[in-house]
């Protein structure tokens, strides 16, 4: 699947998602009453005048995105074309100059009629596969399978034939080298095609719109979405619920669900177990429930297995980073809670360093995203939580701990309120603008703090990666424009756009009482107030950690059609004191302990092997090759998970056993990070006394 139709479908596992109910095979009416309603109709007008008059992007709807439309909403439906054949493809050519035209004039069966095409390959495939499954298949025959088709051209019928003869044979080869018997491969693989016809068969005329409408939409700028009015619901109920289930936001990759962020304080990240780029392959019930099989699942279907009371146990069977698709696959036991507030807020530590005669501390605040009870301050009350409220309370402890400086911790950090960002912001500088907002009219508004003095004058470092987006953005970009503090890690995501949700209901006036659904259009751009935005390069950190991928893979770099990287006048501010001309002292240091640690080379090597599972796109389809790699895979794997512990400092762990729950968390990162504010607080190897160090800005505290 490509990563932008994946990007549209990422339901958070600490929230109950709504997915729909599981039904038997749909009957005959179902499956025949795939056409648009008159509401449809209305929603597209709304949908076309909004985004022609109000998106940041003036975009011409033509011949030109007509095209775009067409390949996006074939990808929409057929992400590793393994369905449509080329000849199908050449007939939908006819549409190719018109899409345009439809949208304009809201003609929408064309769209329909298309995805009852895809409906009818999709059972033709389904049939071929179960048909295969009665064959007997040679696995010492040297041949290979190229699962990942998503970038190769459309095949014809024959060239799909044979992809499908292997897929099934590579799907017997798995579950064979999973240990499975002959018997229950076959029982596994029906219901696994089985319920690929299922899923299908139950897409109705709302799926369909809202696939046909985000293609559109999504050819314009890719954080530009429609939500049918099903969709919408479920997210209000969503969001008006506790916070259950384990804590991980996932996204479809091809035939996998792939978890995307774990999320701090969920049952995820508690367990140790379950971590970024691994794959999702089967789900169980309780300790004693077999184990579902999931791959080739539509992601919400995976999501509503997942999802489940507090307290209640669910079992994923995962493929772990760095695996390829040979395996083998572990079982994570996870108890479903209840992810509170408090676990999202922000929270304190602090890291000694220095010689063991001279030793000092930085503190350590971790945000985990942008929040502020919006209902409670709204109420008036006086002990509202807020970012920025809490966050002024954790420097307050960490000063009278006579910490020497502070690190604030942003990695993984998605952003939220814009507000926050701004009052955040106002803790560390005097008055003066944070962020320049510029509307789709290309008016500019600038957000400042005007709230004079500060809570912290003395050293500050702020820790990035590439999930640190948007309000996370713009913090650490005032923080680095006014020269406030040392932004450390990896180039951020490169967010720098704003959305306004609009509900269609309240412009619909032709009198009747359908739902239409919601848009989210993007609106605005954020600035710097240097002048520069946000928006694709992210923030480029001073002093930067190596990456296994590229920055250009990751991010909104990676997303077709987001907007560029662009420039306006800067705002007028005054800069504060830091020792810029450090910097390359401390990098030069922070560059050789990386290169002496044995530790981060094992991070690195990791990652790079997370890395290169995902590039593959071909598996032998000879038994004992699989096998070898298989057990090369995992040989490898443990012999870097040893090592590690041991250059920490850590016990062996024995087969089968997992991390004792109390034990200490490393993270090299982190520690690096700290240790580089150090070298800047005092640029000989010494931790000075508390205090502001030379160089660092020092005002009036608040």
């Amino acid at each position: 699947m490509t990563r932008l139709r994946a990007l549209l479908l990422l339901p958070i596992l600490g929230l109950p998602f709504l997915a729909a109910p599981v039904r038997a095979t749909p009957t005959q009416v179902e499956i025949d009453a795939l056409d648009p309603t008159a509401a449809q109709v209305r929603a597209t007008e709304l949908v076309t005048n909004f985004i022609s008059n109000y998106h940041y992007k003036k975009v011409k709807l033509d011949d030109q995105l007509s095209g775009r439309v067409l390949d996006r909403y074939l990808e929409n439906l057929d992400p590793n074309k393994s369905y449509f054949t080329a000849d199908d493809v050449a007939a939908f050519a006819i549409h190719r100059d018109n899409m345009d035209d439809y949208l304009i004039h809201s003609q929408l069966q064309p769209a329909f009629d298309i995805f009852i095409r895809y409906r009818e390959r999709v059972d033709a495939r389904v049939a071929q596969a179960r048909r295969l499954l009665a064959d007997s298949f040679d696995f010492s025959i040297n041949e290979d399978f190229a699962f990942d088709r998503s970038d190769l051209t459309w095949a014809g019928a024959a060239e799909l034939d044979e992809f499908w003869r292997k897929r099934v044979k590579n799907d017997v080869l798995g579950l064979k080298l999973a240990g499975k018997s002959d018997t229950e491969i076959t029982q596994t693989l029906t219901r696994r095609y089985e319920d690929l016809a299922r899923r299908t068969a139950q897409i109705n005329h709302e799926d369909v719109f809202e696939l046909f409408i985000n293609a559109y939409l999504t050819s314009i700028e890719p954080h530009t979405a429609y939500f049918s009015p099903r969709t919408s619901e479920n997210f209000r109920i969503r969001m008006s619920l506790s916070l259950e289930g384990i804590g991980a936001i996932l996204q479809a990759d091809n035939e996998y669900t792939l978890v995307r962020q774990v999320l701090k304080g969920g049952p995820a990240e508690r367990s140790g177990q379950l971590h970024e780029d691994d794959r999702i392959t089967g789900v169980g019930q309780g300790v004693g429930e077999p184990i579902v099989d999931v791959i080739g699942w539509r992601l919400d279907d995976v999501v509503d297995l997942i999802r489940g009371k507090k307290d209640s146990v669910v079992r994923l069977q995962v493929l772990s980073k760095g695996l390829g698709p040979e395996g083998p696959t572990k079982v994570v036991t996870l108890t479903r809670s209840k992810i509170d507030l408090e676990d999202e807020a922000a929270k304190k530590s602090t890291i000694e360093i220095g010689e063991p005669d001279h030793r000092g501390k930085v503190g350590i605040i971790t945000i985990p995203t942008f929040y502020q009870d919006f209902e409670a301050r709204a109420r008036g009350d006086d002990d509202y939580r807020s970012t920025t409220r809490d966050v002024h309370k954790l420097v307050d402890e960490l000063k009278r701990e006579d910490v020497q400086g502070i690190v604030i911790d942003l990695r993984g950090n998605g952003g939220g309120s814009l507000s926050e960002a701004t009052e955040l912001t106002g803790l560390f500088i005097d008055t003066g603008p944070v962020v320049q907002v510029q509307g789709s009219d290309g008016a500019v508004h600038i957000e400042r703090d005007t709230n004079p003095g500060i809570a912290y004058g003395g050293p500050l470092a702020v820790l990035v990666d590439g999930n640190s987006a948007s309000a996370s953005e713009i913090f650490a970009a005032a923080m680095q424009d006014y020269h406030r503090g040392v932004i450390i890690g990896e180039p951020t995501f490169g967010k720098g756009t704003v959305q306004n949700l609009i509900d269609l209901d309240q412009y619909d006036h032709s009198g009747t009482d359908q739902k239409l659904g919601q848009l989210k259009a993007t609106v605005a751009q954020f600035f710097r107030i240097a002048g520069d935005s946000t928006q694709h390069r992210g923030v480029i950190p001073d002093i930067g950690f190596p990456s296994a991928a590229g920055s250009e893979e990751q991010g909104e770099r990676a997303l077709p059609n987001a907007l560029p990287w662009a420039q306006i006048e800067p705002a007028n501010f005054v800069p504060a004191r830091a020792p810029i001309s450090e910097f390359s002292t401390a990098r030069t240091r922070h560059d050789q302990r990386l290169a002496d640690s044995r530790a981060f080379h094992l991070l690195q090597a990791q990652e790079a092997a997370a890395q290169d599972a995902r590039k593959k796109t071909t598996v032998s389809l000879v038994q004992e090759i699989r096998k070898l790699e298989q057990e090369r895979a995992e040989r490898e794997q443990k012999e870097r998970e040893v090592e590690f512990r041991a250059s920490v400092g850590l016990p062996p762990i024995k087969d089968g056993e997992t991390a004792p729950s109390d034990e200490p968390k490393v993270d090299i990162v982190l520690d690096e990070a700290a240790q580089v504010l150090a070298d800047l607080i005092a640029p000989e190897p010494v931790i000075r006394e508390a205090g502001p160090a030379p160089g660092f800005a020092a005002s009036p505290a608040r």
